[in-house]
């Protein structure tokens, strides 16, 4: 490539920029520090009392009552690892691909790190070249760039003198020289990917009401431990007898145990599970879960924006058909199609030719112009072969607005108008001359031989995908930074009624002016990366749930800010990075599988995290209560551990992972809270009932704790019952394996010595019997009463989601 006489930077000016920092060199910092994730996850009130209770039951020799500290563990553990994932992915970010950059420098032309190119650096640029830093064109020899990746404008883009280039754009024909003018930081490429950067975790309505219940604990439990406490030292025989004579350690522990009964421990770690299974599954089917909890979050999006280049279509340009202009024209026409198609330098268009037309004999080039995308056409001349100057290029570029073939353009902007685009193939009686190549120009007597209609290839699966999602009530929009003509096109053609697109040029910067907009149309065009992000974040105020896909940079910050992202394999590394869902095999039929697995996640979480709360629901009742009757706990730390595995965690973790086809509703704490809490009412009257009839019978402390013990188990197991409903063959096995585990802890000496059971007497054995009975006739009621109420409001969800569909379809028609 000529220079003239540029000659470049010197070693000397080189080395002086690098030393001062004006380098390529762009090493972002790290969006989370291990030890900011390590502090989030184990540095918590809820980890501090929970290590406090299980440090003090091993100083105090209890570790068999201290069995908890494992649950615990894990958890910080779970979270510790999911976010490290996400912050090695963000780390991972990079948007420039290139291994090496050519520069020119002491006049000579060097292959150099992308990282050593420096400002004023002068860029050499080739064909098949990813631009390493932003740069001003000093040269142009037919340069044109693929910005597709930063922009979405899929035609490459014309470069000439004084233009700028930037950073990740690829060069796909000519040659040219560019001054670097931004590096680092700087450069746009580098811009986009410290925006993309920020940290965040996706939306998660399971995840964030979890964390609320547990910040209601955590501050819950310091007053309610000391209660507690107050309550157990008193009936120890007072503070000041109970410390004498060492009774004060059972006070201790039964305050640890009423703390520990209250933290649903078990439901962070089943929701966690669920989604870990969840993610394995997805990876069969060629979907990679970069953040647990997107498992869930397509589940609940009821809007997704599509970009089109890459995403709804394969990226690529195919030969539509040929529409022949002349009769009897011949087979020359032909040959000289497969010559365009067969040619080394013919653009991305052209070469679609190859595959229709074969070459039958190579063909002798006399004089040729080749295609540049500034004027739209190429020109050749052949020695031997077919006669006169052929014209391959854009109708209105080839023939102007010459009034003789007015039908001809009527015809090609037409077919444009379908998404197609359109060439024409024109002969002149004439060859080139020479002054005609000097000057590029266009020769004369042209008469139109056949149109030539090219065609975005449209993923397959496309369109069953979006039949899916309308069939689904989850609204879709097409955002492209292509022509809003050919957007349009491309949505009919997958099923999506538009008879324009939007240009995004007249999109107002209101979020709420750009929101009504956002609901009166479904196709947009010329939509710049931060329109796109501004579009998503508009949606999202507006208070849907946003999916985004895309592939290329500039889908990256949308994608970003969408409560679920999702890229493409094919596409950028930036745009992976920062995506939460990536379809490896490019295949946008798994999206439905995505949605299966995401409801399967919630309906089943919900289901155990009533087992969860129930528990809480009544350890926090018991605490206030033997806290104001100041009676001793009925319960040992390890005595509750074994109630709890039998009757939540144990059931749960099985119960996380059957099939649920349920459509998401949103409210799911309220849910889980409206059965949970009057179940666990119920449960804390039970056990209070029963404490108060055991003191009234005379039973020792050790047989009555057996016999809350045994009635809490069945309370909970009553519990997990109406969960279970409808019975399957599979929840029916778990219900029994459970009641068996309890008669089996109960009878077995070695099980029954560790938790301190001892024989009931008979009149207390029958009044264990018969709260048991009352209390679960109670909780049968209960959840009868919940069904019947979820049951009227999915029914009114249901009719307002008819009626909106109805009342679409009728504005539709009108």
């Amino acid at each position: 490539m000529p220079t003239g006489t540029e000659t470049g930077l010197t070693a000397a000016e080189v080395a002086e920029r690098r030393a001062d920092g004006r380098s390529n060199d762009y090493s972002p910092p790290s969006s989370r520090s291990l030890g900011m994730i390590l502090r989030s996850n184990i540095l918590t009130l809820f980890n501090a009392i929970i290590a406090g209770c299980f440090l003090l039951l091993l100083l105090l020799g209890r570790w068999q009552d201290a069995l908890f500290g494992l649950s615990a563990l894990a958890n910080a553990v779970i979270g510790t690892v999911q976010e490290y994932r996400a912050k090695r992915s963000l780390d991972q970010l990079a948007l420039l691909n290139a291994p090496a950059a050519r520069v020119r420098r002491d006049g000579a032309e060097l292959q150099v790190a992308v990282a050593e190119v420096v400002l004023d650096d002068l860029l050499e640029l080739r064909p098949g070249d990813q631009v390493p830093a932003d740069a001003v064109v000093i040269i142009s020899a037919g340069l044109e760039l693929d910005e597709s990746l930063l922009t979405g404008e899929s035609d490459p883009i014309d470069k000439t003198a004084g233009d700028r280039v930037l950073s990740g754009s690829i060069v796909v024909a000519g040659e040219g020289a560019a001054r670097v003018d931004r590096v680092g930081a700087d450069s746009f490429a580098n811009q986009l990917a410290s925006e993309a950067k920020r940290f965040s975790l996706v939306t998660s309505e399971l995840r964030s009401s979890i964390n609320r219940v547990l910040r209601w604990l955590t501050w819950l439990v310091g007053p309610l431990a000391l209660l507690v406490l107050n309550g157990q030292m008193v009936a120890a025989g007072g503070w000041g007898p109970a410390i004498e004579s060492g009774r004060w350690r059972g006070a201790v522990v039964d305050t640890i145990a009423s703390v520990v009964a209250m933290i649903p421990l078990g439901l962070v770690l089943m929701t966690s599970i669920a989604f870990a299974v969840g993610a394995v599954k997805l990876s069969r089917r060629k979907v990679l879960v970069q953040e647990l909890a997107a498992v869930e979050g397509l589940a609940r999006v009821d809007i997704i924006c599509l970009d089109k280049t890459g995403t709804l279509t394969a990226g690529d340009i195919v030969f539509d058909d040929v529409h022949p202009l002349v009769e009897e024209a011949g087979d020359d026409w032909r040959d000289v199609l497969a010559w365009n198609g067969a040619d080394p330098d013919a653009n991305a268009t052209a070469r679609c030719l190859a595959p229709r037309f074969a070459v039958e004999s190579p063909l002798t080039v006399a004089q040729r112009i080749p295609f540049s995308s500034s004027r739209k056409w190429s020109a050749v001349s052949f020695a031997t072969g077919p006669a006169g100057t052929w014209v391959l290029g854009g109708p209105e570029m080839v023939f102007g607005d010459d009034p003789a073939h007015t039908p001809l353009l009527d015809r090609a902007a037409k077919l444009a108008g379908s998404g197609r685009r359109t060439l024409v193939l024109a002969q002149a009686p004439t060859d080139l001359s020479a002054e005609d190549v000097e000057h590029e120009r266009r020769p004369d007597g042209l008469v139109p031989v056949a149109l030539l209609t090219f065609r975005e290839s449209i993923r397959p699966d496309a369109r069953d995908t979006l039949d899916y999602f309308e069939a689904q009530g989850v609204a879709v929009r097409i955002i492209s930074g292509d022509n809003p003509h050919t957007v349009a096109a491309i949505a009919r053609d997958v099923g999506i009624e538009a008879p324009s697109g939007f240009d995004a040029r007249e999109l107002p910067e209101d979020e709420k002016e750009l929101a009504a907009v956002l609901e009166a149309n479904q196709v947009f065009g010329r939509v710049t990366p931060e329109q796109k992000k501004a579009i998503v974040l508009a949606l999202k105020a507006a208070g849907h749930t946003v999916a985004m896909t895309g592939d290329g940079v500039n889908d990256a910050l949308a994608i970003k800010d969408a409560d679920i992202g999702i890229a493409m394999e094919s596409g950028s590394a930036a745009t992976k990075a920062v995506a939460r869902l990536i379809l490896l095999d490019g295949r946008f039929s798994h999206l439905p599988g995505v949605v299966a697995e995401g409801r399967q996640v919630i309906a089943n979480v919900e289901r155990v995290s009533m087992l969860f709360l129930s528990k809480t629901a009544y350890a926090v009742s018991l605490a206030l209560v033997f806290a104001v009757l100041m009676v001793e706990f009925p319960f040992l730390p390890r005595q509750l551990s074994v109630t709890d595995g039998l009757t939540i965690g144990i059931p749960a973790f099985f119960l996380a992972l059957l099939p649920s086809a349920r459509r998401y509703r949103p409210g799911f704490l309220r849910r889980s809270l409206s059965f949970a809490v009057p179940a666990g009412v119920v449960v804390a009257a039970s056990i209070t009932a029963l404490t108060l009839a055991s003191r009234s019978l005379g039973t020792g402390l050790e047989e009555t704790r057996t016999g809350t013990t045994i009635a809490l188990a069945l309370l909970g197991l009553s519990i997990l019952v109406s969960r279970s409903v409808p019975f399957t063959a599979i929840k029916a096995g778990i219900v029994a394996a459970m009641v068996l585990g309890l008669a089996l802890v109960v009878a077995v000496p070695f099980a029954a010595d560790f938790l301190q059971f001892v024989p009931l007497s008979e009149p207390y054995l029958v009044t264990v019997l018969g709260v048991v009975a009352v209390g679960t006739v109670a909780v049968a009621v209960i959840h009868v009463v919940h069904s019947r109420r979820l049951r009227r409001a999915d029914a009114v969800l249901n009719r307002g989601e008819a009626g909106a569909d109805s009342m679409s379809s009728s504005s539709s028609a009108e």
